[in-house]
Parts: structure tokens; sequence; C-alpha cells
């Protein structure tokens, strides 16, 4: 497998445990795990490239990657891998230079097309049996972490199938 230079993440039920909650005004709130926000500045530091792609339009997703530094965000995405294409083409990297992490059915079309991918270990179990790893952690829980902190050290993954 070649070296990943670059991850694209899914939101909903990878960098939150997939739920919200909505106040009184009409407000959206996300919970994020400091635990992945730290495994992406640290993964960005030393040279990973980051997209969101995400099925929902929330500005919360917009606000996490500006906190991130993250500038390629796809959001209100239907097509992922159509996504993916344009993130790894404007970088000018391969698609097997590109991990994808998701958790629904909904990711299967980037799963295909992503160098590698990975599921939280509470994905779909359709995500599940699609990806090429998945995590021991959650969504929300430590999963992105768990992924970048592979990456970061070099232990392999398992070749794509």
């Amino acid at each position: 497998m070649k070296r990943i230079k670059a991850v694209a993440l899914d939101v909903d039920g990878v960098l939150t445990d997939g739920s919200f909650i909505w106040g009184p005004n009409g407000e959206e709130f996300k919970r994020f795990s400091f635990r992945d926000v730290m495994g992406i500045s640290l993964a960005r530091k030393s040279g990973i490239l980051f997209a969101l792609i995400s099925g929902e339009a929330s500005p919360l997703v917009d606000r996490f990657a500006r906190k991130m530094g993250i500038s390629d965000v796809h959001k209100g995405c239907t097509d992922k891998a159509a996504a993916l294409e344009d993130f790894a083409a404007r970088h000018n990297l391969s698609l097997g230079e590109v991990c994808f992490v998701g958790d629904d059915v909904n990711d299967l079309a980037a799963f295909a097309v992503a160098g590698l991918a990975v599921a939280p270990g509470d994905a779909h179990p359709k995500a599940k049996e699609a990806a090429d790893y998945v995590a021991q952690a959650g969504g929300g829980r430590g999963a992105v972490r768990e992924i970048l902190d592979r990456l970061m050290d070099g232990s392999p993954f398992p070749e794509k199938k």
C-alpha cells in the first residue's frame, strides 16, 4: 500500500457519536472528542492533509474545520466518492494515498475508491464489512485518534481487498 498522505473524514458518526441535540430555539449541538482534536492537530503537524466530507450541511462542520485548520470541506455531500476524487486531484494525490473514514451506508462509495477505508468500532455493519480496518473506539470517542496514531506510527493496515 502506498503511504497515506491525506485523510478525509465523515463528520456525524466519525468525529461525533452520531447524535445531536436541538436547543429550545432550534440551535443544534454536537459533541466532539478532544482525543480526536489532538490527533488531527498532531497529524497535520506531521504533514497529513485533511478534508471533511459530510452529508449534513450544519454550520458546526464549518466551525470545526476552522478550529482545526481544515480548508477542504464538503457539506451536504450526496456523492462522497466524487468529493474524495476532487480532494485528491486538487492536492495532486492518487486515491491510493487517501484514507477515508466513514460509518454508514452512504460512505460505501467513498470506501470503494479510497486507498484505505476505515470505520469506527460502532459503525453500521455494512460499513464495517466494507472497511479495510475497523477501529476499536467508537465515533466521537477517539476512533479518529486511534486511526491517526496508527498512520503516524507507521503501524500497518491490511491491504485493500
